[in-house]
């Protein structure tokens, strides 16, 4: 019978503190939110539309990058400029060229009026002018390849170099987003197909906010994983849902079908 009284009193002291109403440490995790709602479930991540590494179109030392890690942007913004003088130099020699082509070409075009030349040499003049002509425009889209511009309104993620840096053909200078084209990938459990469709209406719940979003079905994957036997889907958030990032994974409820 001693050995019996430990036991019991180990028993009766929880239950003397919940009488007492002290919180017990192994009842808190049956909290009311912890319980399972009916419903199907599944877990997803916001992804961003826009989104984008963008590169270096030409080998060349960056002279300027306005943007740091987590600003914004706006469309059009110069978010990387190059030191562009010997392109600059060069589209200016081209440019002369042209002039310098269209009044040979103006020329023999006189002359040949006046039966002073012939075809052949007024062909002559009009394929250096058009030669010319072509080689300016090379230079003016390298001198253009000096400014990367926003291709849409985002935010800076990272930046691969730093101003004063020389780099690359195609090396990677920034990774950008826009928070505000976000969408909600899900990967949902292929027997679900015939009860998933365009426009129907589900909650997500983000990890971060704890907020139930109301989200709709958007679009369904076009195949499904035979590994894994999933099948993506892609939602819509509302219109007014603030303080999302790409990136943040939440869980998707969806009403059971009748």
């Amino acid at each position: 019978m001693k050995y019996l009284l430990p036991i019991f009193l180990g028993l009766a002291s929880p239950l003397a503190a919940v009488a007492a109403g002290e919180p017990d440490p192994l009842l808190e995790p049956v909290a009311a939110s912890s319980i399972e709602q009916p419903g199907r479930v599944a877990r997803g991540v916001l992804r961003a539309r826009g989104q984008a590494v963008l590169a270096s179109e030409q080998a060349g030392r960056i002279t300027a990058m306005p943007f740091a890690e987590g600003e914004s942007f706006a469309k059009d913004d110069v978010l990387v400029r190059f030191d562009c003088s010997g392109y600059q130099a060069q589209r200016d020699a081209a440019a002369a060229a042209v002039r310098a082509a269209s009044e040979e070409l103006k020329n023999k075009q006189q002359l040949a009026a006046l039966n002073s030349v012939g075809r052949f040499e007024v062909a002559l003049a009009e394929a250096r002018h058009a030669q010319a002509r072509a080689e300016a425009q090379v230079y003016q889209v390298q001198t253009q390849r000096c400014v990367v511009k926003a291709p849409f309104a985002g935010q800076v993620v990272a930046r691969r170099v730093q101003p004063h840096e020389s780099v690359a053909s195609g090396a990677p200078l920034l990774e950008i987003v826009d928070n505000h084209s976000l969408e909600i990938h899900l990967l949902v459990p292929s027997r679900w197909l015939g009860q998933l469709q365009p426009g129907q209406p589900f909650t997500f719940i983000p990890d971060e906010t704890g907020k139930p979003l109301a989200a709709t079905v958007k679009r369904l994957g076009a195949r499904i994983d035979e590994g894994s036997q999933t099948l993506l889907l892609i939602g819509t958030l509302p219109a007014d849902a603030q303080g999302l990032l790409a990136g943040m994974s939440g869980t998707a409820r969806f009403a059971d079908q009748p």
